[in-house]
């Protein structure tokens, strides 16, 4: 049987690692450097990065020698993949089949695209030829409206764009995507647990794994993330406020009958 992974996603903004609620608010909680080697010794499946900066100022604040002189999200990245021995996704401000190679040249082992895919779709086909489809996942952004209705949002959440998150799903597994990384905004930061309907919307319309994203304050929404249909269940907040949130997670979908990696 094939196994369901649970993943952490660390937030980076302007090279500190935030807590996000509803993309719009973001407290500094860490250094992300030091944070891998935490999660190295816990049972995570991958690791995943976003970096959700709006400019390219990066402070890491510290002045220890394994963050002094850090000062871009690609210098970030090398100095994490040192020491992390699981697989590890990077996303954010990914424009080029260029920064792919740079940043796969640093570690990762794959990347997501996000506002760029919707600018550009030619260049989720692009990296899925140059390096495989099951290194390349698009996040996608989803708000919904006071009628119920979803729409994907690009920009940090800032843009609609008008179409909704299934059909968006269809379109980039037509365009080559592997994966999808699935947030729902409105539930970002808020412990409510994730937004089953929208999983199993995006679920239902593709055949490509779909990681849950958003929302998750109690170990038991991972079992409801993944009966709704998402092939891997994630949460940023969550790890850094709840103890032994590794194997509390992994104890709670073992319990709901959900096969994982003890």
């Amino acid at each position: 049987m094939l196994k369901k992974r649970l993943i952490p996603v660390l937030l980076l903004q302007n090279g500190q690692l935030v807590r996000s609620e509803k993309f719009t608010l973001h407290q500094v909680i860490g250094n992300p450097i030091h944070e891998v080697e935490r999660f190295n010794h816990w049972s995570v499946d991958e690791l995943i990065y976003l970096d959700i900066s709006r400019d390219d100022h990066y402070d890491l604040r510290r002045d220890d020698k394994k963050v002094r002189g850090l000062s871009s999200s690609l210098e970030i990245l090398t100095e994490v993949s040192k020491t992390c021995f699981m697989p590890l996704t990077w996303g954010g401000r990914i424009r080029s089949l260029e920064q792919m190679q740079a940043i796969f040249a640093a570690g990762a082992d794959k990347i997501t695209l996000n506002t760029q895919a919707w600018r550009e779709p030619a260049l989720i086909t692009e990296a899925a030829r140059r390096y495989g489809s099951q290194a390349v996942v698009v996040s996608i952004d989803a708000r919904r409206h006071p009628d119920g209705r979803l729409e994907v949002c690009v920009e940090g959440g800032r843009e609609a764009t008008g179409m909704a998150p299934e059909d968006w799903a269809r379109k980039v597994e037509a365009l080559g995507a592997g994966e999808i990384l699935l947030q729902s905004i409105d539930r970002d930061g808020t412990a409510r647990g994730y937004d089953l309907d929208l999983i199993q919307r995006v679920a239902a319309a593709t055949r490509i794994p779909v990681i849950a994203l958003g929302g998750v304050g109690d170990f038991m929404h991972y079992a409801k993330g993944i009966e709704a249909g998402a092939s891997a269940v994630a949460a940023a907040n969550l790890w850094h406020f709840k103890e032994l949130a590794d194997r509390g997670g992994k104890r709670a979908l073992a319990r709901a009958g959900v096969a994982v990696r003890m």
